[in-house]
C-alpha cells in the first residue's frame, strides 16, 4: 500500500482529515443506508446496558458513540476516542442535534497507548478502525488491557465475503465504484481507493477472531453481515 512517503499513523490521519466533511454521507451511500443497523448488532454484541461506561476506539464522527449512548441510559458514559481532529470536529457538531450528547465524552488519543488505567471499561467497541492502525494486535492488546474482567471487546469492520460471483462483483464495486463515488461525492478518490486497499490488506474475520484469541480474549467469534462484506468479531476479557 503507498503512503505517499508517510508512516501509515501519519497517512491515515491525514486521510480522514480530507474526508470528515462527508464522511458520514459517503458511508451511508456506500452501505446503502444499512451501517446504523450494523451498528446496533455492534452495541448488542459489547452487551451494553444502562449504567455502563463503554470506551469507543477509533470512534470517527461519533455514529457508533451514539448508538452507544442511547443503550447505557442516564447513568451511562460513552467516551469516544479518535487521533483525527477534523473527524472529532465533525463528531461534535453531530452531537448537537442528539438529545443525550452530555452522555458522551469525545477525546483525542492514540489508540496504541490508550490513556486510560488498566480495567476502566464495561466493554469496548471500535468501528472500521482496527485495519487503520500501524499494528492492529497493539491495539487489540489494548483494548483488552483498559475493559474489566468479563467484558466483551468488539470490532465492526469490513470483511472477506467467500460466496462465488458475490464475492467477485462486491470487489470490484469497491474497487472501481467507491474511489469514484469519493471523487464526485468527497472529492477525494485517493483517500477512498484507501479505504478498498486497507479492506484488501484486513484479515478476514475468521483469521481476526484468532488474532483476538492470540490477544488473550476468550469465547471470540464473527458474526457476518451482508454475506460476509461486513463482519462483527468479538471475544471476552477472562475473569
Amino acid at each position: 500500500m503507498d503512503f505517499s512517503g508517510k508512516d501509515k499513523a501519519t497517512y491515515v490521519q491525514d486521510t480522514f482529515n480530507s474526508i470528515a466533511k462527508r464522511y458520514d454521507l459517503m458511508n451511508t451511500l456506500m452501505s446503502f443506508g444499512l451501517d446504523k443497523g450494523w451498528r446496533r448488532k455492534a452495541v448488542i454484541t459489547v452487551e451494553a446496558k444502562p449504567g455502563m461506561h463503554i470506551l469507543d476506539v477509533c470512534c470517527g464522527t461519533g455514529q457508533l458513540s451514539i448508538e452507544l449512548a442511547e443503550t447505557i441510559g442516564e447513568t451511562g458514559k460513552v467516551t469516544g476516542l479518535d487521533f483525527s481532529e477534523n473527524m472529532l470536529g465533525k463528531a461534535r457538531d453531530n452531537l448537537q442535534s442528539f438529545p443525550y450528547q452530555s452522555r458522551i465524552e469525545l477525546m483525542q488519543g492514540d489508540a496504541m497507548q490508550l490513556p486510560f488505567a488498566d480495567n476502566t471499561f464495561d466493554g469496548a467497541t471500535v468501528g472500521w478502525g482496527l485495519r487503520n492502525l500501524p499494528n492492529l494486535e497493539q491495539g487489540v492488546k489494548e483494548m483488552l488491557r483498559v475493559v474489566k474482567p468479563g467484558s466483551m471487546v468488539v470490532s465492526l469492520d469490513m470483511a472477506k465475503p467467500t460466496l462465488p460471483v458475490f464475492k467477485q462483483v462486491y470487489w470490484l464495486y469497491f474497487n472501481k465504484l467507491v474511489p469514484l463515488m469519493g471523487k464526485i461525492w468527497a472529492g477525494r478518490a485517493k483517500a477512498y481507493q484507501y479505504l478498498h486497499d486497507s479492506a484488501v490488506e484486513f484479515p478476514p474475520q475468521q483469521e481476526l477472531a484468532r488474532i483476538f484469541a492470540r490477544c488473550g480474549l476468550v469465547e471470540t467469534r464473527y458474526h457476518n453481515l451482508l454475506g460476509g462484506v461486513v463482519a462483527i468479531v468479538s471475544g471476552r476479557k477472562p475473569e
